[in-house]
């Protein structure tokens, strides 16, 4: 499944891992459209994510990792931490202020990952950027 990801001034599109995350993706499915603010991490290095709080999507561990690719888009789905959506744009060793995270790798920048570094640099320097994950066109 393709999804279309406007992140600040940019456009994405990304492919759910269904085959690898089929439960984290289902959860997220039911969430769409799905909007929020990314923020950079503080703690992980090249990433921006999306504090969730408390926010609950019914899923455990699945196809989890703490060190994303840049372009990977992972589900924490809390824990030791908030619930979080963190998306690697760089090097990332996902932690927080409790230690070592695993998250979910359940989407996948497929176009665009060159503006990556800009995201994140815009988002680093100007501040929190809207974002919105949506069914892409066909």
């Amino acid at each position: 499944m393709k999804l279309k990801i406007t992140a600040g001034p940019f456009e994405f599109s990304a492919v759910l891992e269904t085959a690898k995350a089929p439960k984290t993706c289902e959860a997220f499915l039911r969430q769409m459209p799905f909007e929020g603010k990314i923020v950079h991490v503080r703690w992980s290095g090249e990433g921006v994510w999306i504090p969730l709080g408390d926010r609950d999507f019914g899923v455990g561990y699945e196809n989890h990792t703490s060190h994303p690719a840049p372009g990977h888009i992972l589900l924490y789905p809390g824990g030791i931490s908030e619930t979080e959506i963190l998306l690697a744009y760089g090097g990332v060793d996902f932690s927080s202020k409790m230690g070592q995270l695993a998250g979910n790798h359940f989407i996948t920048i497929a176009s665009n990952r060159d503006k990556l570094p800009e995201l994140g640099q815009l988002t680093l320097w100007e501040g929190a950027q809207q974002i919105r994950f949506e069914m892409a066109d066909a």
